[in-house]
């Protein structure tokens, strides 16, 4: 029962569902700037989960972590993000996915996987051990499944950074952190991987007047 646990894994717990909600909300948005915000909420989750385990730890390096988390993630990507889509003129336009029923409930399905296949770690692990790394397996597989159901280059970019949000929150909750050098290399790699989109989503729009995915792969088979 959630209410027998201590104070301090009921917090991760709870953290960790809204969370793994955040990520079925970036898959129901309709509106990339709607993405964009959801995406900031689901950094600021992963930062306060970061500090309450450098509180309850007392790895002290986390701080650093969740400060970092919260500077890339819920300030200057989104504002990045933010900036680039009103540059390209496409923060009105529709970002919906087909059969979004269909799409929610294969997100469901893929969180049951994620328990499923966690179920053999509870004879080494605690249950908020277990139940975390589920979750974080739940909000990585949920984070392919938008780049594989979104056609709009923008969208996928938000959800390769939903994944990554997933791996970063398993090794905070799970493990305690990763070693100073290895979470400053991953902020660097996401920081770069969001200059290396905007120019990307400029080229695309440059060659095809579009950020539609779809019609660069339309393009490629012409060219066949």
């Amino acid at each position: 029962m959630l209410t027998q646990l201590p104070l301090y894994q009921q917090a991760i717990l709870t953290l960790a569902a809204m969370i793994l909600f955040t990520s079925f909300a970036l898959l129901a948005q309709q509106r990339v700037l709607s993405m964009i915000h959801v995406f900031a909420w689901q950094g600021l989750l992963v930062a306060a989960t970061t500090a309450l385990v450098a509180y309850d730890s007392g790895a002290h390096h986390l701080y650093f972590s969740a400060a970092l988390t919260l500077a890339l993630k819920v300030l200057l990507i989104p504002w990045l993000l933010h900036r680039l889509v009103h540059r390209l003129g496409i923060h009105r336009q529709p970002h919906a996915v087909a059969h979004p029923a269909v799409v929610l409930m294969v997100a469901a399905a893929l969180v049951i996987f994620a328990y499923y296949v966690t179920l053999p770690i509870h004879q080494l692990a605690h249950s908020i051990t277990r139940n975390t790394i589920a979750i974080s397996m739940a909000v990585v597989l949920l984070g392919m499944l938008m780049l594989i159901t979104r056609n709009k280059a923008v969208s996928q970019v938000i959800g390769f950074m939903s994944l990554e949000n997933g791996l970063f929150f398993a090794a905070v909750a799970a493990t305690h952190g990763m070693p100073m050098v290895v979470e400053l290399g991953v902020a660097f790699d996401v920081l770069v991987a969001a200059v290396i989109f905007g120019v990307f989503f400029f080229h695309i729009r440059d060659s095809i007047d579009s950020l539609d995915v779809g019609r660069l792969n339309r393009l490629a088979e012409r060219e066949e």
